[in-house]
């Protein structure tokens, strides 16, 4: 980032969720749109592992980050003077270094769990990728000890964070209103807005593909899949589109770059 202005604490976040985006294409397109166009996609079991353990590791480090991303702002807004104290990019590199090992210390068990499952009627998933909960599913166990650990990280690490985002915005919201300045109130709904966004694209599909089985709905291998698809392609796709389009700073060094390639272009010609 040789841009002095995109190096703060929010846009360091952003290069973290842009990193987390660009890993989760790497990890699921590839295999996802093998699977779609083979009927049949043998997948070795080691690698099937792993992509589940990458899988869970960008999903609870990206909870925590939109968290973070989240707790910004409420600083920003609520305390302002103190913001530049609080917040600092050593505070946000220590953050970001903190949530990656958290991730690692929950996403072990899990691991160990994925190596205990007992395959005697097949292996074919259902999934258009290698799932822990299809896996747990087509196993030939039905000790709980495998649901209930992932049910666990489901509440710690989707359901506390969403928590955690939403009364930060709350907050956020209420200070909002008391601003004297209609300009003011503007900026910071705009930005609570683009963070909002994000949050919702990341949230909507992956709440959709387990509340809908959890209410009685009964999903087919088609339209599961298809929610995975969305809920793995989409969200990376809109995030830049997103931050790009609704933030100033961001923008203007778009622009400044196109053009100085421009103008480079023009004198050696």
């Amino acid at each position: 980032m040789q841009n002095h202005q995109l190096q703060t604490p929010m846009f360091l976040y952003i290069a973290t969720l842009a990193i987390l985006d660009l890993l989760n294409s790497t990890n699921i397109i590839p295999r996802m749109v093998a699977a779609l166009i083979s009927d049949y996609l043998p997948v070795p079991y080691g690698p099937c592992i792993l992509q589940i353990h990458v899988e869970a590791h960008i999903l609870i480090v990206g909870t925590l980050l939109l968290s973070l991303m989240a707790v910004d702002r409420y600083v920003a807004v609520v305390y302002p003077l103190r913001y530049p104290s609080l917040i600092t990019n050593k505070t946000v590199l220590a953050c970001l270094l903190q949530t990656n090992v958290i991730a690692i210390l929950f996403i072990i068990p899990l691991t160990v769990l994925l190596t205990e499952l007992p395959f005697c009627q097949g292996n074919i998933l259902s999934s258009c990728f290698c799932d822990y909960s299809t896996m747990v599913q087509k196993s030939c166990t039905e000790d709980p000890k495998f649901l209930t650990y992932l049910s666990g990280l489901t509440v710690v690490f989707v359901i506390g964070p969403l928590l955690l985002i939403l009364y930060s915005y709350f907050r956020i919201t209420l200070a909002a209103l008391q601003i004297s300045s209609a300009e003011g109130r503007k900026k910071v709904f705009s930005t609570c807005l683009t963070h909002l966004l994000v949050v919702g694209t990341f949230y909507i599909p992956l709440f959709l593909s387990y509340l809908l089985p959890g209410t009685g709905i009964i999903l087919s291998i088609e339209a599961y899949n298809s929610l995975v698809i969305v809920g793995n392609t989409i969200p990376p796709m809109l995030n830049p589109i997103i931050y790009s389009f609704r933030n100033k700073e961001i923008k203007t060094s778009i622009y400044k770059i196109f053009t100085q390639r421009k103008g480079m272009v023009d004198v050696k010609s």
